[in-house]
Parts: structure tokens; C-alpha cells; sequence
């Protein structure tokens, strides 16, 4: 294959199949040196594979995750972090008083460490240390949770404090504390709010920590722009599993979608395999269901999608007319979605779908999902383009949450 997977304006990592082995556990990276070593020539796909499904690959690797309040004085970043604390002990002193908190401190939120910051926004030589401390912190935490307050609301210092933390390139979400002093028109003050930090209002969670109100909201945030926090929140929010679920669903499938563009048969593409087990076994994670790399790609093999596609491709081809390359994207990005439903399904009740079961919503999806990408027109889109229509598509198709547990 001589087409070079790389999108003009978006370079790869040096070396992100490597980066990723060094991550892993002995027993995991031989399992996935294992997989590789199957496909020598395939080294541009793998890189390109491993980028798109960054999400399922931490959700299904990674570690604790080191979680950082960050924001201006007085707006509330110690009694978030005191709401979000398991151990009472180490709760920060909470006062009125701007400044209160002078230096960073950490305990265990169970699912994630958290750190409590020093407002950013102080002046003159200690108000420097504390803004030191603060981004000191930032620098070294793996997700940032930007506090603002809802009264005060954001002016050109909490813009350029944004525009800081942003620039550092963590994962984030925007709280905006306090909403419950608002009396009148919260969901303005939000737009508002949104609009002066240059972002969409659904990126902002209005919060009142000191109430502890809509904080699942921002757990819920956390979790899905965080993968790792997206699997530990699972196994202790049960209520939650199916949405984080769907969250390593989507980002596997876009990914699919993506090794469909190759000029390799679709269904028995390696990287397919591998990007499916792994989803698998980051679904396990979240419903903490103890399996292995090799006993994802096992099940992967057992519920036959593989077979439900080929046989799905060759009837579909024969109709004539039908673009390729958006055949076997529809194709590929609807196997690993009923995969992820099913493995979904299969942790949560122990019950398997059946093979009718299963061929009928692979056809439902595919015709869905072909509709619309064959919308884009006959020419084969960029990868970068194909993986965020796919994005965009899952987010609007309508999938039956997983049922509950009969035995609960």
C-alpha cells in the first residue's frame, strides 16, 4: 500500500505504536505485539489506527488520572474539591476570603486524584507563588476542571487565564459555580458565558458546589472527554455504564470506518480486529467485568460479526452503482457498533443476542449509515473528514440503551 495514511495539517506523534507498548503491562503488550507482528506491511494503517482510537485505548490501559480545579480567587475551587474527596481529612479550609488557599493540595476522589488550586488571577509577589503553584499544577495534571462563577462571570482577566489553560493542551471541561445564586435566567447566563470563552453552551456545566448540585453532571462531563476516568466512573456509577459504553463505541467505530478506506478487504482487515477487541475490552472495563486482550478478541471472533459483514458486503455490492469505499465504511462502522452493543449487553446481563438479532441490526445500521455517507458524494472523502461524519452520525442514531441486569 503505497497511499500515505497522514491527513496534509495533521502530523502523527513519533512513534505512537510504540508510545502506547510502553504504556501497556508485559502480558498486554505482548498480546498486542503479537497482533502487529501480523501485519508488517501495515505500519502506516496501525499509526493512523492507534491515533483514532486513542479514546478505547486508554479507556482499555489506562491509569489513574490526576485531576486539577483550576481558576480565578473565591470561585469556589475548594469546596468543589472538598464535595469530590472521599476522605474528609483532607479537606481544604474554605473561606470567603479571597487567597484562602495559598498552595496545591491532593487526595483521592476514588475514581481520580484531585487537586485543589490557588486562584490564578492573584497579584504582587505572593499572588505570583500562588499562580506558579496553580499552573504548576495544571502542567501536571491529566484533565482540568476550569471553575468561573456564575455571578461574577467572565471578564478579560478570566479570558486570558482561559486562553492560558487552554494552551496547555489538557482534556478540560468549564464548570461555572454558583449558578444557584442566579435567580433569573440561568440558561443566559451559561449562553453568556459560553460566548465570552469563544465556546459552545454545551461545554459549559453550570454547577453549585456549595450545594452539591448537578455535579453528576460534571462527573458525567469528566468522564467522557477523560477515557481513563471514562472506566473507573463506570465500575463506581453503575447508572452511568451504557453512556461511557457508547462513548468507546463511537470512537472505535469512527476509527473503523477510517481501516475501511484502505484498498483491503473490509471485514478481514487485522487493524479491524484489533480495534474491535480493544473496544471490547474497554466496555469490560467500564461495566468491570474482568476479561483479557486475547478473550475480547475471542468474543469479537464468536459473535460472527465478521461473517454478518462479509455476507452483508456481498449482497449490498451486487445492487450496483454503490460507491466502495462508503459500502464498506457503513459496513465496518456498523459491525463494530452492534459489536459494542452486544459485548455491552453480554457484560451487563450475561445474556448473548442472537445471531438474527444481531444480522438485523447490522443491516438497520448499515442502511443508515450508508444513506449518509453516500450523501458526501462519490468521491472518497479525506480520513479526517470520514472519521468526523461518522462521529457526527452515531451522535444523531438513536441506539436502545443496554437493559438492566434481570438479577438485580
Amino acid at each position: 500500500m503505497n497511499e500515505s495514511l497522514q491527513d496534509k495539517g495533521t502530523p502523527l506523534p513519533k512513534n505512537p505504536g510504540q508510545m502506547l507498548l510502553n504504556s501497556l503491562s508485559p502480558a498486554d503488550r505482548k498480546d498486542i505485539e503479537s497482533l502487529l507482528g501480523a501485519i508488517p506491511a501495515q505500519q502506516n494503517s496501525l499509526r493512523l489506527l492507534i491515533r483514532l482510537a486513542s479514546v478505547q485505548f486508554k479507556a482499555a490501559f489506562g491509569n489513574k488520572s490526576k485531576v486539577a480545579i483550576v481558576g480565578p480567587a473565591n470561585v469556589g475551587k475548594s469546596t468543589l474539591y472538598n464535595r469530590l474527596i472521599q476522605n474528609k481529612q483532607d479537606q481544604a479550609v474554605v473561606s470567603p476570603i479571597p487567597g484562602t488557599t495559598r498552595v496545591n493540595q491532593a487526595a483521592d476522589a476514588g475514581v481520580f486524584t484531585v487537586v485543589d488550586t490557588p486562584g490564578a488571577d492573584a497579584v504582587g509577589p505572593v499572588g505570583e507563588q500562588e499562580q506558579n503553584h496553580a499552573f504548576a499544577a495544571a502542567g501536571d495534571a491529566d484533565f482540568l476542571i476550569i471553575l468561573f462563577d456564575a455571578v461574577q462571570g467572565i471578564k478579560k482577566t478570566e479570558l486570558d487565564l482561559f486562553k492560558r489553560w487552554t494552551g496547555l493542551n489538557k482534556p478540560y471541561v468549564v464548570a461555572l459555580n454558583k449558578i444557584d445564586l442566579v435567580k433569573h435566567d440561568q440558561q443566559g447566563v451559561v449562553e453568556w458565558a459560553a460566548q465570552s470563552l469563544g465556546i459552545a453552551p454545551s461545554e459549559v456545566v453550570p454547577i453549585s458546589a456549595h450545594k452539591g448540585e448537578h455535579l453528576d453532571d460534571l462527573l458525567a462531563t469528566v468522564a467522557r472527554a477523560e477515557p481513563e476516568i471514562m472506566a473507573a466512573l463506570g465500575r463506581a456509577l453503575p447508572e452511568y455504564r451504557w453512556q461511557l459504553a457508547w462513548r468507546s463505541i463511537v470512537s472505535a467505530a469512527s476509527a473503523s470506518a477510517v481501516i475501511a478506506l484502505t484498498p483491503l478487504p473490509v471485514i478481514d482487515f487485522i487493524p479491524l480486529t484489533i480495534s474491535q477487541g480493544v473496544m471490547v475490552l474497554a466496555i469490560a472495563r467500564i461495566y468491570h467485568y474482568e476479561i483479557t486482550l486475547k478473550r475480547s478478541r475471542e468474543l469479537v471472533v464468536t459473535f460472527g460479526l465478521g461473517f454478518i459483514g462479509r455476507t452483508l458486503f456481498q449482497e449490498l455490492s451486487k445492487l450496483g452503482g454503490i460507491p466502495g469505499w462508503a459500502l464498506s465504511a457503513a459496513i465496518a462502522t456498523s459491525t463494530t457498533v452492534v459489536m459494542g452493543y452486544a459485548a455491552a449487553q453480554w457484560f451487563q446481563t450475561c445474556e448473548r443476542i442472537s445471531q438474527e438479532r444481531l444480522k438485523q441490526l447490522t443491516h438497520d445500521l448499515t442502511q443508515q449509515l450508508f444513506a449518509r455517507l453516500h450523501a458526501i458524494g462519490k468521491g472518497k472523502p479525506s480520513k479526517m473528514i470520514l472519521h468526523q461524519v461518522v462521529n457526527e452520525i452515531l451522535e444523531e442514531i438513536k441506539i436502545d440503551e443496554v437493559p438492566p441486569d434481570k438479577t438485580q
